[in-house]
């Protein structure tokens, strides 16, 4: 297109307009009267390019439509819908929201409204397991940094979890963040000025919470600390007054006081097992948002309000349908339950390995301390035995985790940490490592006992090394049934993750189904991985397979946080975790939003004739499922658990090989007493979901700016319509599909196939999210259908192209029935200079608000039709045709007629401004109180840039009268 240029005027304001280079942008904020920051009219955030006033800038106006440029009614619409897709920043009250390459569902906005309605934010996000607590962090934590309420930015998570959250943070809303990790800090630091901390040098981080809660570096972090702060697997950093957690909880725990303590930082928790059955940890966890909270009485109406006031907590039944919106979940969790009895090799393996540990743990020689390593190194290789002949061979060379240990306390806390599946052990990463069963120390130590354990690893040996495929089958059953259960699996096309306890069983599992599946693709990923390079080696995965079978074997490092639902659709417990909530989390990691299929599967391997996995199953397993499918969420195993668990199996290796002829008895009061803890549990859960759910912001509030977005931006039907008519109108070939459409690219125009990345084979659309990896999705944020839009609007306004290269015209004459009386359609655009008041002092920015408006009368008197009555004009078919050469004299006087309009325009966009102040003033009061939500208006302005843009000017004529028709 081309602009009007202007003699220079005195500087150029915020949201002006200017030519420069040979062509159009925008001034954005930053810009001085020397050096502009400017973007393209038709350009988004990478384009934004700086510009010295002395390269020739020079002021400019938006040229008018050219009468002898028509085009149709669909013009109108695509021209209408490629504005408001592509604009990148709306002047709605979210700020956020245009320029994030994300499309927030409806619920998702729920979190954003109750940060916003605190001074500072104080949150915690606790909705259910797979929901997107994630992106709903980010959005608040997007909006703070977008209104001025934050500069820099950290991220608290374990290790593992940090490439996710960095990916996350940069491809959905553009924040660049820097993980600082064991790994990189070294890095990071070399870039440092003197005194400078990395927190200072680099705005935006994720920190490895285990890394930085030490005493050595904790000082430096609370020194330099941002303001904002995002602690994920919040659970796991607070501890009750006994430290009971361990060193580690205590320390982390210790580091969120500290940073809750400055009343300015905004902090946001993050977790979906925020009460872990001790209320006293469930106090700590809410007192970081409001000290007040931590002895205020839950159970009255005060205590509720105040509690709701910061939390949300949400399951998945709350949200599916949430303001008519279907988000997808997988419908339904297919669970299946596979037993194996063991072969007669391998039950002799276990019998032998039962006497020795008979004869360890009832061996009352030596301390207590020692007796309690004994015990605990017989557990080990008992549960190692139970994984797989390569663990257990294993365990069999390694020194008992606990041998070190001085004090009973510290022998029990160590193998508990590494034989039980505690959730609330010292470390946030997964420990997968063998726990080891030699003690070298004991009274008892003698040389036949060293010679009978490597007697038990020889027959270990003898089973895992095994070469040909199908003896090893027959000697280890379980492999057996992993074998055929991800046959099955790969049949009906789900592509397992198969979970294991120990790293040697990983290894072990993935080198079997490598030698069985040669056309199967199969990786394993263990804790040996640093936790940045995990999911690198999922992506690797998934690249490699393509669309071929592919199975992943993993250990519980990847059983947290990590998102795997779009190339996994099902999960194999080779190993029973003794904790049902890591059952849970492993099958969440395909269970979650994005999950393409609607029922995910997941099969539970357990041995028949096995007495501890039919404990773990009967005491722990399947009462959980069953809370499960009753409440609709999952509930975390009451503390007690591990007392219970552990006394259950201290009587089973008292029994040795009696176990084989007995049943024990596993309805024992603690057993009992476990349950009715249990469901007490649930039934707080229930109860303290009702309380504290989402009922502090409701439903038509939401709704409220969620169709004030949609009107700015576009409805998912808007674009979808776009999408298609788009691509049609310049001869792209469609094909309707279940989920959408195809599109065969060949007939583009080449700039239409460059936005689309130059596909060489017809490309998929689908209507919503969940959709394949790489497919494009009909959604605003789509970087594909975004790419379109761009296209489309840079068409129109480029009259040198090729006709069929336009699909959009700035203006046309249309012959309808929908109209009694001549009225013409302007499509416009309003860009808005937006003073926000910042933690910082005012906030600058450019917002853009696409507005199309009709009229009756003459441009100098005009009738305003109502934005329904425009919406109805804008749907509005040809119903007769008109000569061109008659289209454009009209078009011609028509646009002629127009600055006759001008002062009316220029009063729409004050009136514009002052409805977007409203909405800022409206969401930034809601609930504050008037005289807290003043101090969060003082200095609002939204001043408009005037003239108004006229981008499309379309003329709707009445139909002539049919032949025999009335009047």
């Amino acid at each position: 297109m081309t602009a009007t240029s202007l003699p220079a005027q005195r500087g150029f304001p915020i949201g002006s307009l200017v030519s420069a280079r040979g062509r159009e942008w925008v001034v954005l904020p930053g810009s001085d009267t020397d050096f502009l920051i400017l973007r393209p009219l038709a350009g988004g955030d990478a384009d934004i390019a700086g510009v010295f006033v002395e390269e020739g800038v020079m002021h400019a106006t938006f040229s008018a439509p050219d009468a002898t440029d028509l085009g149709d009614d669909r013009s109108a619409r695509l021209l209408r819908d490629a504005l408001r897709i592509g604009f990148r920043a709306s002047g709605g009250p979210f700020r956020s929201i245009a320029s994030l390459a994300v499309d927030p569902r409806p619920y998702q906005l729920v979190p954003l409204l109750l940060a916003l309605r605190q001074e500072t934010t104080r949150l915690l996000i606790a909705d259910d397991v797979g929901i997107g607590k994630t992106v709903e962090a980010a959005l608040v934590a997007a909006e703070l940094v977008a209104q001025g309420s934050a500069r820099r930015m950290t991220v608290l998570c374990p290790p593992s979890l940090a490439e996710q959250w960095q990916s996350e943070l940069q491809a959905k809303f553009g924040m660049a963040a820097e993980p600082v990790l064991p790994g990189t800090v070294r890095r990071l630091e070399r870039g440092l000025e003197y005194g400078q901390s990395i927190f200072e040098r680099y705005p935006y981080t994720i920190v490895s919470t285990d890394y930085i809660k030490s005493d050595m570096r904790r000082d430096d972090f609370l020194r330099a600390a941002p303001e904002l702060v995002i602690v994920d697997e919040a659970h796991a950093c607070v501890s009750d007054e006994t430290g009971a957690g361990g060193r580690g909880r205590t320390q982390r725990y210790r580091l969120l006081k500290d940073l809750a303590a400055d009343a300015h930082r905004h902090l946001i928790l993050v977790t979906a097992t925020p009460h872990s059955g001790k209320e006293e940890t469930f106090r700590n966890l809410i007192g970081l948002l409001d000290p007040a909270l931590r002895d205020i009485d839950l159970a009255g109406e005060t205590g509720r309000r105040a509690l709701a006031s910061r939390m949300v907590q949400r399951r998945r039944a709350d949200i599916r349908e949430y303001l008519g919106a279907d988000t997808k979940f997988p419908s339904d969790r297919a669970t299946d339950e596979r037993t194996y009895e063991l072969s007669p090799q391998y039950r002799t393996l276990l019998d032998n390995v039962l006497g020795y540990v008979q004869g360890q743990i009832t061996d009352h020689s030596g301390s207590r301390v020692q007796q309690r390593i004994r015990w605990w190194s017989a557990l080990s290789l008992l549960r190692a035995l139970a994984s797989s002949p390569a663990a257990a061979a294993a365990t069999l060379t390694t020194r008992a985790a606990s041998a070190g240990a001085s004090t009973e306390q510290a022998a029990d806390a160590t193998g508990a940490a590494l034989v039980l599946d505690l959730m609330n052990d010292d470390a946030l990463d997964v420990a997968d490592a063998v726990p080891g069963a030699v003690v070298d120390d004991s009274p008892g130590s003698t040389g036949s006992t060293t010679d009978r354990l490597n007697d038990l690893r020889s027959q270990a040996l003898a089973i895992a090394q095994e070469s040909d495929a199908e003896r090893r089958k027959s000697l280890d059953t379980k492999l057996a049934l992993v074998t055929a259960t991800v046959k099955r699996l790969l049949k009906d096309g789900f592509h397992p993750i198969v979970f294991c306890r120990f790293i040697p069983t990983a290894h072990y599992l993935a080198d079997h189904l490598t030698e069985v599946f040669p056309k199967a693709v199969v990786e394993v990923v263990t804790g040996e991985l640093p936790p940045e390079d995990r999911a690198a080696r999922v992506r690797d995965l998934a690249d490699r397979a393509g669309t071929t079978n592919k199975v992943l074997v993993a250990t519980d490092c990847l059983s947290e946080g990590v998102n795997l639902q779009h190339d996994f659709q099902a999960v194999v417990h080779y190993d029973l975790a003794w904790n049902p909530t890591r059952h849970e989390q492993r099958e969440g990691r395909v269970d979650r939003f994005g999950q393409p299929r609607d029922i995910v599967r997941a099969v539970t391997l357990y041995g028949a004739d096995n007495v501890i996995d039919r404990l773990v199953m009967d005491v722990l397993i399947r009462k959980h499922e069953a809370i499960r499918r009753d409440l609709g969420i999952s509930v975390p195993v009451p503390a007690t658990s591990d007392q219970v668990l552990t006394a259950l199996l201290d009587g089973v290796m008292k029994r040795g090989t009696a176990y084989v002829q007995e049943t024990l008895e596993f309805d024992l009061p603690e057993t009992r007493q476990l349950e009715f803890d249990w469901q007490s549990s649930a039934e707080a859960e229930r109860r303290s979901r009702s309380r504290y759910a989402h009922h502090t912001i409701r439903p038509d509030e939401v709704r409220r700016e969620v169709e004030a977005m949609r009107a700015a931006l576009g409805s998912p039907d808007d674009v979808a319509g776009f999408v298609a008519t788009a691509l049609q109108e310049c001869g792209g070939i469609l094909t309707r599909e279940p989920y959408g459409f195809t599109v065969e690219p060949t007939g583009l125009p080449v700039g239409l196939r460059d936005a689309l990345g130059q596909p060489a084979k017809a490309m998929p659309f689908h209507r919503d999210l969940p959709a394949p990896r790489g497919a494009a999705v009909l959604a605003r944020t789509d970087s594909t259908s975004a790419g379109i839009a761009r296209y489309v609007l840079d068409a129109a306004l480029d009259p040198a192209l090729p006709a069929d290269a336009r699909p959009a015209r700035r203006c046309g004459v249309i012959v309808t029935d929908a109209v009694t009386i001549p009225t013409v359609l302007l499509l416009t655009r309003v860009r808005a200079n937006l003073k926000l008041p910042g933690r910082y002092g005012p906030h600058t920015q450019v917002a853009e608000e696409a507005r199309p408006l009709a009229f009756t009368s003459t441009p100098s008197n005009p009738q305003w039709l109502t934005p329904e009555a425009v919406e109805t004009l804008l749907a509005a078919r040809p119903d007769h045709n008109l000569s061109p050469d008659i289209a454009r004299n009209i078009m011609t006087g028509i646009l002629a007629a127009l600055p006759a309009i001008t002062g009316h325009l220029d009063q729409i966009a004050h009136d514009l401004a002052d409805s977007l102040r409203d909405a800022h003033v409206r969401v930034r009061t809601a609930a504050r109180g008037d005289r807290a939500g003043a101090l969060g208006i003082r200095g609002l302005t939204v001043d408009p840039q005037l003239p108004v843009d006229i981008l499309g000017v379309y003329l709707y004529r009445p139909a002539p009268m049919k032949t025999g028709a009335t009047a």
